[in-house]
């Protein structure tokens, strides 16, 4: 997989489906990697161009110091559909993901054609409780990691999910657990700052929100607000938890498809 030679920052990024058929970039959730979107990559191989990213700090993207900031993820982004020479694409983010494609949406209107936000907010969680797991990962490092593994199916999956799932939850475990203690820990002070409420109604791009109907996470009462302020918007709510495109892949890639194509 190659690597953008962005400074100080080396994204990792694959490309797959029909170079004829129009940009879609996807943007991964905290802990994980480009491979959790193999489904959908998958499903749209023949409807799309799709780019996916290691976010900065994650899978085999390079890991610069942090603390990030939420400008940094959502530049990384553009700097890379510059590298490749793609003027406009839509974007679909999922949990951080979500967030970061928000803000391409706000600060980069001529470049994005369409939104898909999901499983996120326009301010995810509290300041003092991310501040909180970035030290905590920071000082015990990869026994953290292991920790917050283990206890993530609790707040990504449902329980019937996890039951039944057992390959596909331990696979997506298995990327946060792996992950460089020291990107997440840049990601959650990203996270901890992070806060687009009194900016949303400033999007002018369309923005489809999908929400989790029992994602404990970002609720759906968090994508209602954010339908609420965004004057093009749509929600789309799925039976699933927090890693929505993952526990409701077949629903997940028709919203996509249906959404992009209209």
């Amino acid at each position: 997989m190659p690597l953008t030679q962005q400074t100080p920052v080396a994204l990792n990024y694959r490309l797959d489906g029909n170079p004829d058929k129009p940009a879609l970039l996807f943007l991964n959730s905290l802990g994980t990697n480009l491979h959790m979107w193999d489904v959908q990559v998958k499903a749209l191989e023949n409807d799309f161009y799709m780019i996916r990213m290691d976010t900065r700090g994650h899978g085999q993207s390079s890991v610069p110091q942090g603390p990030y900031t939420l400008n940094q993820l959502g530049l990384d982004a553009v700097e890379l559909l510059d590298e490749l020479k793609i003027s406009e694409a839509a974007v679909c983010g999922i949990s951080m993901g979500g967030i970061t494609a928000l803000w391409l949406a706000l600060k980069f209107p001529h470049r994005f054609k369409k939104i898909i936000a999901a499983n996120t907010a326009a301010k995810i969680g509290h300041e003092p409780a991310w501040n909180e797991r970035a030290t905590q990962v920071m000082e015990q490092s990869h026994r953290a990691m292991i920790d917050l593994a283990s206890s993530a199916p609790q707040r990504w999956f449902t329980a019937e999910f996890t039951q039944h799932n057992p390959e596909w939850v331990d696979g997506i475990c298995n990327m946060l657990s792996n992950t460089p203690p020291a990107g997440y820990a840049a990601c959650c002070q990203a996270l901890a700052v992070a806060d687009l409420r009194d900016t949303l109604s400033r999007i002018s791009v369309p923005v489809c929100v999908i929400a989790g109907q029992f994602d404990p996470v970002t609720t759906v009462e968090d994508a209602q607000y954010i339908c609420s302020a965004v004057p093009h918007s749509c929600l789309k709510t799925l039976k699933a938890s927090h890693l929505s495109n993952i526990e409701q892949a077949d629903a997940f890639s028709q919203t996509l498809r249906d959404y992009l194509h209209k």
